[in-house]
C-alpha cells in the first residue's frame, strides 16, 4: 500500500486484521523487509505493518524535507490514516529514534515504544562524512544477491541489506539516492532529543546488541528514565533484528505482555 502525505510518498505493508497493530520502522538505507523474520516470530493476531520510510522508496524523488520531525509526522499520519491507535512502534537505529519522536509527540496514538539499538542523539559531526563513505564504497551495481550479501557483511546481516536492493538496468542498485540518506542522519547530529526521552509515558523496551554501536554513557543515561527496560541481546551487532530474530521477538513479546490489553 502506497500512502502520500504533503506530495511524498512511501510504502507500508499491512498484515491486515483487527489485533492490536505493531508498526516496524527500519533504519537509515534500510527496507520494511528487514524485519520479515522478526514479524513471523511475534505472536499470533497483531496486525503488523512494516513500513518503507521518505527517502527510502524505490523509484520516488528525493523528499525536500528530511528532517527529523518530518520522518515522525509521516509515523503519527501513518497511524492515524489506518486506524492503529493505540500502536506499538518499533524501530531499529535511525527507525528507533523516528518512533521515539512519533511517541513524544502523540502519546494518545502510541501504546508502546521498541527502540533497537537507538537512543536520543548521535553526538558525532563526523557520523555524515562516515555514512557518505560507507555508502561511496558500495560497488554499485551489484551483480546478484548474493556477491551484495557479502560486501555488505555476510549472515543474516548482509542478506536483509542485500534483500532491499532493487533491479535496474541489468544489476541490482539501492532504492534511495546517497546524499538522502547522508542528509537524513546529519539532521540528528547536534540535536540531541533527551526532552521528547523524558516526556514518554508508559514502559519503554531498549534492545541493546551486545557488539552494537550504543555508547555507554547514552545507554546510562536513558536508564535513567522510569520504566525503562534494557536488555542487551547476546552475539548481536546493530542489525539486532537480522542477527538475533528469535532471542529479540521473545524479548518484545514478554513486553508486549506487560502492556495495557487494547481496548
Amino acid at each position: 500500500m502506497r500512502l502520500e502525505r504533503d506530495g511524498v510518498r512511501w510504502d507500508c505493508h499491512d498484515s491486515g486484521g483487527d489485533g492490536p497493530a505493531i508498526v516496524l520502522l527500519h533504519g537509515l538505507a534500510g527496507h520494511a523487509g528487514e524485519f520479515d523474520e522478526l514479524a513471523r516470530l511475534l505472536p499470533a493476531g497483531h496486525r503488523i505493518v512494516g513500513v518503507d520510510q521518505r527517502a527510502h522508496v524505490a523509484g520516488e524523488p528525493v523528499p525536500a524535507d528530511l528532517s527529523r520531525q518530518a520522518y515522525a509526522d509521516d509515523v503519527v499520519f501513518l497511524i492515524e490514516r489506518l486506524g492503529l491507535a493505540p500502536a506499538v512502534l518499533v524501530g531499529q537505529s535511525l527507525g528507533g529514534h523516528t518512533a521515539m519522536l512519533a511517541a513524544a509527540a502523540r502519546p494518545d496514538l502510541v501504546g508502546g515504544l521498541v527502540m533497537i539499538e537507538a537512543g536520543p542523539e548521535a553526538d558525532s559531526p563526523e557520523l555524515p562524512a562516515e555514512i557518505g563513505g560507507w555508502l561511496d564504497s558500495w560497488p554499485v551495481p551489484f551483480a546478484s544477491r548474493a556477491q551484495a550479501a557479502e560486501f555488505l557483511g555476510g549472515g543474516p546481516v548482509g542478506a536483509g541489506w542485500a534483500a532491499g536492493l532493487v533491479e535496474r538496468d541489468g544489476g541490482l542498485w539501492p532504492r534511495f539516492a546517497r546524499d538522502a540518506m547522508v542528509d537524513s542522519i546529519a539532521a540528528l547530529v547536534g540535536a540531541p532529543s533527551w526532552a521528547q526521552w523524558d516526556s514518554l509515558t508508559g514502559p519503554v523496551l531498549v534492545l541493546r546488541g551486545e557488539r552494537g554501536i550504543m555508547r555507554d554513557a547514552e545507554v546510562a543515561r536513558m536508564v535513567t528514565r522510569p520504566d525503562t527496560h534494557l536488555v542487551t541481546v547476546l552475539d548481536a551487532g546493530h542489525d539486532v533484528h537480522l542477527d538475533q530474530p528469535a532471542a529479540a521477538a521473545e524479548t518484545i513479546t514478554t513486553y508486549l505482555a506487560t502492556l495495557p490489553a487494547t481496548p
